[in-house]
């Protein structure tokens, strides 16, 4: 329930003078009598007159309280609301070559970037979204599916050596398109992530954004790398080693991916840089969402006057009647 005019509900602050006032004068009207004991009198019982006393005084707090509710016009408000959504369709191209396990993110390139990608698909309930992660080949790791916990469990499977080393982004990408180029959702969209050049697969990645562009698909493409030497580590005999190398990758390569396909280029050097890549994907490609509003609203403040009215007539009848004082 509602008030049209919240306002008036003030009023009722009057009533704490009103009750002080009818204490205060209650206690003047007070009669006493001296006797000499008490005892014979202990056991004689109110009358009606003395019970009822402080009735018309509730009756007359109880009106004041009622009309002034009745000003302030409660409503009581009936409505209902649809929404009519449409999800987009987005495959995650993921790149696992041995690159990813560099460490200028933490804890390595690889994890970073499952972790912000979670983060993605747990914030698009309405998406379909799907995985293909590719280094020196490509498979599907889990196809278009709305049913996120799934996907997010395959997603934490993902880990580097599964397929044979290299970069095959033509193929990743292909790969990707073939998963979703016949949806039938308005909209189409791949984030290829890579930090590598095209050195594996029979598909240049150039040759892949054309058919993506021909069936209506954008690419964003993430470049994961900080700027110099990097850490990355390798199995030896002796165990884990760490070797150099300069974090460089084909830029111009992805550029022209998402230029051609109408998506964007990315460069994520950090953490905090791959999620601020994916919460700018994610405004890009906002849900579509059709909201209709209905409300009605019905005035109930002629149940406040009535009872009000009533609570006045009945402290009048009182007073008049059978509380009536008499001089």
């Amino acid at each position: 329930m509602t008030f049209n005019n919240p306002e008036y509900l003030f009023l009722l602050l009057l009533l704490l003078p009103v009750i002080y006032w009818y204490l205060k004068e209650m206690y003047k009207s007070d009669a006493s009598l001296q006797i000499s004991t008490h005892r014979n009198i202990q056991h004689i019982h109110k009358s009606i007159k003395i019970r009822l006393l402080h009735v018309p005084f509730v009756l007359r707090v109880l009106s004041i309280l009622f009309i002034t509710i009745a000003l302030a016009r409660p409503q009581a408000s009936n409505s209902w609301r649809t929404e009519n959504t449409e999800g987009i369709d987005i495959m995650i191209a993921l790149d696992i070559s041995g690159t990813m396990m560099a460490e200028d993110l933490k804890p390595n390139r690889l994890e970073a970037s499952k972790d912000v990608a979670t983060e993605f698909i747990l914030s698009r309930p309405n998406d379909n979204i799907g995985l293909v992660v590719f280094s020196g080949e490509s498979f599907t790791q889990c196809p278009l599916t709305t049913d996120h916990a799934v996907l997010v469990n395959l997603f934490n499977g993902v880990e580097y050596g599964m397929i044979e080393d290299g970069t095959a982004i033509g193929l990743g990408l292909a790969n990707a398109i073939n998963r979703i180029k016949d949806s039938k959702t308005k909209s189409k969209v791949i984030i290829l992530l890579t930090d590598g050049s095209n050195n594996r697969g029979d598909i240049a990645p150039i040759t892949a954004a054309e058919i993506a562009k021909s069936f209506g698909i954008r690419v964003y493409a993430i470049g994961v790398g900080s700027y110099g030497k990097v850490n990355i580590p390798v199995q030896t005999p002796i165990g884990i080693q760490y070797q150099q190398m300069d974090s460089e990758f084909d830029e111009k390569s992805l550029q022209d991916i998402a230029s051609m396909t109408g998506g964007n280029y990315f460069r994520a050097t950090n953490n905090s840089k791959l999620r601020s890549i994916y919460q700018e994907i994610d405004k890009l490609e906002k849900t579509k969402i059709n909201v209709k509003e209905y409300s009605k609203k019905n005035e109930e403040y002629y149940i406040f006057a009535l009872l009000a009215f009533l609570f006045l007539l009945s402290e009048i009848a009182l007073r008049n009647t059978l509380l009536r004082k008499i001089p």
